[in-house]
Formats: C-alpha cells, structure tokens, sequence
C-alpha cells in the first residue's frame, strides 16, 4: 500500500465504509472481551457521522481508517479511531494520530484525552509510545491525555 489515501471529512455517505471499517478493526478483539461488546461495533455511523466531527481516510474507493474526535471545554477527545486491518502498518494510523493533534491545536486544545478498554493493552502500549500518559482507570476502561506542544 503506497501513500496515496486521504484523509477528509466524513459525510453520510461514508456511514456504511466506516461502519464495515470499524467492524474489522474491531473484531480480532471480541475473543479477547467475551460477553462484553466494544461501543465501536454497535454505533451507528450515520449518527456518528452527523453529531461528531468524524473524518475517513479513503484509499481508492474504499474506507480504510475513521477518527471521531469531540472538543470539550478544556480539552479535545479522540473519541474513536481505527484502521482496517489489511491498512495497518503502512503509517494510516499514524497519520490519523498526527491528523488529530493538528486538529486540537487548530481549535487552540492544549491537551487530548481519550479512553480504552483496559482489556486492550497493546493499545494502551502504543499510546504510551506516542506519549500518551494514563491518569485514571476503572473496571473496563484506562483513560490517557497527551500534552500538545
């Protein structure tokens, strides 16, 4: 996979490539969570897409990565993000990652916040790696902010 996808904002048309997208990227978790269902597989994107700043990254004709970010008061939420399994390591996440510390900064955020299932720890790993902190964790989840430079 060449660089040569976009990110742009999403539109509702992209609810159902964002939906599959999401559902891919999500499912090598679901042995790992039992019981318990990820809020990423049972949203509705359209919805999603329409009450959140939410943005795809487009490869072709086909939706491989999504973000939805929300803007707090104090703060920016990464609120969701995700690339499809057969994009990943090619640098989409990354570039999602970069995407939305650039948007907070734009909007005059100093800080982003984001949550993750405790259950997902190469997650909680990788945002650590791109210095990430946790500063609370409960049951199911582990919450992280990052200082925006």
């Amino acid at each position: 996979m060449q660089k040569n996808w976009q990110i742009r904002l999403a539109t509702e048309k992209d609810a159902e490539g964002l939906a599959k997208c999401m559902q891919s990227a999500y499912k090598i978790y679901k042995n790992r969570m039992g019981e318990e269902v990820l809020p990423p597989l049972t949203i509705d994107y359209e919805a999603e897409i329409q009450n959140f700043p939410t943005w795809v990254v487009e490869y072709g004709d086909s939706v491989v990565g999504g973000l939805t970010m929300s803007f707090e008061e104090s703060y920016a939420t990464l609120a969701n993000i995700a690339v499809c399994p057969s994009c990943q390591g090619y640098g989409v996440g990354r570039s999602l990652m970069e995407f939305a510390e650039a948007k907070a900064k734009e909007k005059g955020y100093e800080e982003m916040r984001l949550a993750t299932h405790v259950l997902l720890t190469e997650n909680v790993s990788l945002y650590a790696h791109l210095d990430w902190c946790e500063y609370d964790r409960d049951r199911s989840k582990v919450y992280m902010k990052k200082r925006l430079h």
